[in-house]
């Protein structure tokens, strides 16, 4: 059966980010686009920190970067700051760009681990551009300097997620996407195909669809109330299962650092998030070892200004839908599943989904194959991002809480191990297929986390001649320079794109 009609049910960031990126073929061959949301309904609306890859779906849209960032405060990221996880008192940065450059075919880390054995002590995050401009809290992008000889700066953005879905909705209805206001309350099911005929609102409207996107949030109203696709729980790796958030004014007077911050307290973290005028702010944590209100009050006591909103509490089971694509119904963000948000990943899921979506679909209808693919693609994508989570609770040695207790002696995936013993042996980081985190990014965690490599690659050994020192302080010397140069991240933002107070 031929695509013409797309629902997608429910709003906030999922629901608008899908909208914006298929308004692109609204009116191909006849194609409508409705999205359904209601106001009465509110939306989680705690994801405001990003990742690189949400940059280019930002400029596949066209969108002009400053317009975005001044309409929805967003201040730019390079990287997190874990505090508190190796043990209490213990500070590291995850940058988005990589220790040094491969050399000799190997990773950088593992010829920095060889030529601190023979005595040169400079810590690795003197070779890592994005870590000494966060420490710094400078900024620039690599346009502005735009040298051959200097390396690149990655980075993303912190935003408000609400303004973004409304800066998105903008976009989308301007390029023919449809939005109708109001609850669903019923969903019919085509008797013989068992896929998604068409979806009843609190009027009694009836809106059909070819396919639909379910971005309804927890409930998963198409893809779990109505096909009861299943659950995966992953909470026996990811025990936290619960969230307050709280935004705040910044009251000492100084500007957003270039990093969002997740701080480890007795039973999960705290995030910090800085937008131009303010922070978000949140508190994750597992109920069996902490109630609400002492969350709340961890939170409200490492604040930096007094709270902005009333707290919000949340409720969450860490897993996935057992499809991501059952019958006619594409579920996106928290439709499709959730992890929390200690590296930033859960607008980059509904980015990925809504690129595998528009890679696979055909106008001309569904086939199982494409539905096969999407999920067998999701499922991988989902597990690695959780073995990487379920690394920063288990490389611990914090045993001042019966958390961190059962956290660090846990019984992890296969998968995971392997990834820590290949590097406890040699420093070897095997970055699977087009996996998210590259090898930087494992090396910053277990490395920031006290996980040692007890040797190097063979060829650290050839590579570490006379040579290498010269090489080496050249490496240094170019971010270095590039550091000094930078403005202050906040003179960055004041220039390039303010926001309104």
């Amino acid at each position: 059966m031929a695509i013409e009609k797309i629902v997608i049910v429910g709003g906030g960031t999922a629901g608008w980010m899908a909208a914006a990126a298929l308004s692109r073929i609204a009116g191909v061959r006849g194609v409508s686009i409705t999205l359904i949301e209601s106001e009465e309904i509110g939306t989680v609306g705690v994801g405001e920190a990003t990742i690189p890859p949400f940059v280019e779906f930002n400029q596949l849209l066209e969108i002009d970067e400053r317009e975005m960032m001044a309409a929805c405060q967003a201040s730019f990221k390079l990287g997190i700051q874990f505090v508190n996880w190796g043990q209490v008192g213990d500070s590291y940065i995850h940058p988005f760009g990589a220790y040094g450059y491969h050399m000799g075919g190997i990773a950088f880390h593992q010829v920095w681990h060889r030529i601190r054995e023979l005595g040169d002590k400079r810590p690795i995050q003197a070779f890592n551009l994005e870590t000494m401009a966060a420490y710094f809290g400078k900024f620039s992008r690599t346009e502005d300097y735009a040298r051959e000889d200097l390396p690149p700066i990655n980075y993303a953005y912190h935003i408000d997620a609400t303004r973004y879905a409304r800066f998105l909705r903008g976009y989308a209805e301007k390029r023919g996407v449809v939005r109708r206001e109001g609850r669903v309350t019923d969903v019919t099911l085509d008797g013989e195909s068992g896929f998604v005929a068409s979806v009843t609102m609190a009027d009694g409207a009836v809106v059909p669809g070819d396919l639909f996107i379910d971005c309804s949030g927890f409930r998963g109203l198409l893809i779990e109330q109505a096909l009861e696709t299943g659950y995966e729980d992953w909470r026996h790796y990811l025990p936290c299962d619960r969230a307050v958030a709280l935004p705040c004014e910044r009251e000492d007077g100084s500007g957003p650092p270039p990093f969002t911050r997740a701080t480890a307290h007795g039973a999960g973290w705290q995030w910090c998030v800085p937008l131009q005028h303010r922070n978000g702010n949140g508190h994750v944590y597992c109920s069996e070892y902490m109630s609400d209100d002492e969350a709340h009050d961890i939170l409200v006591k490492n604040l930096a200004g007094k709270p902005a909103a009333e707290p919000n509490f949340l409720r969450f089971i860490t897993g996935r839908r057992k499809k991501f694509w059952n019958r006619n119904v594409v579920a996106l963000g928290l439709a499709a599943g959730f992890m929390e948000p200690l590296e930033s990943t859960s607008i980059h899921l509904v980015n990925t989904g809504i690129n595998k979506l528009i890679a696979l679909l055909s106008l001309d209808g569904i086939t199982q194959t494409q539905v096969d693919a999407f999920n067998r693609l999701t499922a991988k994508e989902y597990a690695r991002i959780r073995d990487f989570l379920i690394l920063h609770y288990n490389a611990t040695e914090r045993t001042d809480t019966h958390f961190w207790n059962h956290v660090r002696t846990m019984d992890v995936p296969e998968t995971l191990t392997e990834k820590v013993e290949l590097f406890r042996a040699n420093g070897q980081i095997f970055r699977e297929e087009d996996e998210l985190f590259t090898e930087t990014s494992w090396a910053a965690v277990m490395m920031g986390q006290r996980i040692r490599m007890g040797g190097t690659s063979a060829m650290a050994d050839v590579l570490a001649g006379p040579g290498l020192k010269k090489e080496l302080d050249e490496m240094e010397g170019s971010i270095r320079f590039l550091v000094d140069r930078m403005p202050s991240h906040a003179d960055y933002l004041f220039r390039y794109c303010p926001a309104a107070a």
